[in-house]
């Protein structure tokens, strides 16, 4: 098959073809839940999924690329295919995406002398070396080798960051000189003269936006003349940051624009369908003035929410895409007031998928079931250790002149903490030369004195009296994915003095955090059960429940500050009593049937000691 740019269409083998696509990143996703959310996008109407490739994923550390697990991009776009669909890639390099560092690797970055998003030999070399990677996966599923790849673009939203053209086209050419021959896009807001900077007359421009679709085409089609129009990011919802409300639209609102774009005549690109969850360190950040990390929910008020079930937004849009192109018929449980979930017992679930009464998961692909005996769990943490007793399972150590930066350490992201032995009879106060990044613990002989946020602009602190050690439990809460931020190093930046005295002679580690060291958790799991109520960090506490069924829940932390939390050896990610969030998605395939184990890193205090396992998420509190 054959998938072209027309005079005024997209062309397959020739004939006009509209372009339906939904946004689902893999990396967001477990793998064994790519089937099921694949399937439902087509069960709305989509003919399309669309991912960007998030490079630091696949290559957290320098030398290193991995295809594997989460990361075998190569097995979703097989999963594409097989619903018989098309995709849309976007391997960046640059990918935004709310993501760590924009998807960016940190180490590119780590000595100061490589070039960020432009035309620069060390940039563009680590580029080429990261695209002939990816080769082996996308070019034999370009549509035309019979895979499902129709669109591949190029760079993402430039027009907001630079206007580089020779830069662009290197990347071109690079995208090229590994074998792809589908056509060629960018995405940038019809605003300004964004569309202008951020593209070539050799790419196909598309717009990004999410409301007043009529007046965003009239503006792209100024830009560009002939072709088909098309929004690759209609925004439907919206990222959330820590502190701030639970991002939704109105189901109606959105549809009416959807119903807009489509009616003339463009295609789309529906961002998000499915958002996700943004597990482990890998949220992003975003600083215009004031930091504000990512919360760890990516659940975008999309048509399919975080727990995968579809929301009012999913029966709106299908509602208008089937004015427009034929959509298939929906199970039981995907009408309006059903479970949302395929695959129960007496749905059809499609080839290669089969149900038995009572059954908690589909055979083909993560499609689960729900048991009508489930429940929450209650879940008491019982086992108890101080961060530091478990230091020697999670630490190795290193001795520097100066606090080291995280990038200097090789730590992509998550704590690192920093430690020097001072003399201070009569105390003094702490400052760091340039900014704290992003939040520092501050402790003296294992008394916690305080916080510093970047969050706030905090750069010093009073110390008490002291001989003996002193503590700083740094924590990256996101790089920067926007903006000329993108890059910088983490941890404490400009050095650290006490009352004008540089502080030297650290040590300095990373926390074993993702994955955790498997010798803290046999260390947890060793313990004897203690009692009590509540904690005091920065503490680990571990605790074990049952499950008969292993369908998704969502950990509840009512009463614990901050910190980070795992199921299973799984990292579910960051936790902050600020919101919006109240819960963490914990997917199913990550449960066992029987005994299961979770695991806190509380940074301060909780009032409890209990945790619960839900069976659905709160996201906490709305705009409304």
């Amino acid at each position: 098959m054959r998938f072209a740019i027309g005079d005024s269409d997209f062309l397959l083998d020739g004939e006009p073809h509209r372009v339906l696509s939904g946004a689902i990143h893999y990396f967001r996703v477990h793998p064994d839940l790519w089937q099921d959310r694949i399937r439902k996008a087509r069960l709305m109407g989509l003919n399309t999924i669309e991912t960007y490739v998030a490079w630091n994923a696949h290559a957290p550390q320098p030398g290193t690329f991995s295809l594997e697990g989460g990361l075998d991009l190569g097995r979703f776009l097989d999963l594409v295919a097989a619903e018989g669909m098309h995709a849309i890639v976007r391997p960046g390099p640059y990918i935004c995406a709310e993501w760590s560092n924009g998807g960016l690797p940190y180490w590119l970055f780590a000595d100061g002398t490589v070039g960020v998003r432009r035309n620069e030999p060390g940039f563009l070399a680590a580029v080429r070396d990261y695209l002939e990677q990816l080769a082996p996966v996308l070019v034999p599923r370009q549509i035309d080798q019979g895979g499902p790849i129709v669109l591949v673009q190029v760079e993402n939203e430039y027009g907001a960051y630079g206007s580089d053209a020779s830069y662009l086209r290197a990347l071109e050419q690079m995208h090229r000189d590994i074998g792809l021959t589908v056509p060629f896009t960018s995405v940038d807001q019809p605003m300004g003269t964004m569309l202008e900077d951020g593209s070539l007359p050799s790419l196909h421009k598309t717009g990004s936006f999410g409301s007043r679709s009529t007046e965003r085409l009239e503006r792209l089609r100024r830009a560009q003349p002939t072709g088909p129009l098309m929004c690759s990011e209609f925004w439907d919802g919206w990222f959330d940051s820590w502190g701030e409300h639970h991002h939704t639209t109105p189901a109606a609102a959105s549809a009416t624009d959807l119903d807009d774009l489509l009616a003339a005549g463009g295609s789309v690109n529906i961002y998000m369908f499915h958002g996700g969850t943004n597990f482990g360190f890998t949220n992003g950040a975003n600083d215009k003035g004031v930091y504000r990390p990512i919360a760890t929910s990516y659940d975008y008020d999309a048509p399919l929410d975080e727990a995968g079930r579809p929301t009012p937004k999913f029966h709106a849009f299908r509602s208008v895409i089937e004015r427009y192109a034929p959509v298939p018929p929906l199970p039981a449980s995907m009408e309006p007031g059903g479970s949302g979930v395929l695959g129960e017992p007496g749905a059809s679930v499609g080839p290669g998928s089969s149900v038995t009464s009572g059954a908690s998961v589909v055979s083909g692909g993560g499609l689960e079931a729900r048991p009508a005996s489930a429940a929450d769990v209650a879940v008491r943490l019982d086992r108890v250790a101080p961060l530091r007793t478990l230091l020697p399972a999670l630490a190795a150590w290193s001795t520097h002149d100066e606090p080291p930066t995280f990038d200097t350490l090789g730590a992509a992201s998550g704590f690192v903490l920093y430690r020097t032995e001072v003399d201070l009879p009569d105390g003094g106060v702490l400052t760091v030369g340039t900014e704290v990044r992003d939040r520092a613990v501050v402790s003296v002989d294992g008394v916690v004195v305080g916080v510093l946020e970047r969050e706030h602009h905090d750069r010093a602190i009073a110390l008490p009296p002291v001989t003996g050690t002193l503590e700083l439990l740094v924590e990256d809460q996101g790089r920067v994915d926007y903006g000329p931020r993108i890059g910088e190093p983490k941890g404490l930046i400009g050095g650290v003095a006490v009352d004008g005295v540089p502080l030297a002679r650290w040590s300095a580690s990373p926390l074993a955090l993702d994955p955790i060291a498997p010798a803290a958790l046999d260390q947890l799991a060793a313990l004897a059960t203690s009692d009590g109520d509540v904690l005091a960090g920065p503490v680990l506490a571990a605790g074990s429940f049952d499950l008969s069924s292993t369908e998704d829940r969502y950990l509840s932390l009512d009463g614990f500050r901050k910190g980070v939390a795992w199921v299973n050896g799984f990292c579910l990610g960051r936790y902050w009593s600020r919101g919006p969030q109240k819960t963490l998605a914990v997917p199913g395939p990550v449960l066992r049937s029987g005994r299961n184990e979770v695991v806190v890193f509380e940074l301060h205090a909780s009032a409890s000691r209990s945790v619960c396992m839900l069976l659905g998420p709160d996201l906490g509190h709305t705009e409304a």
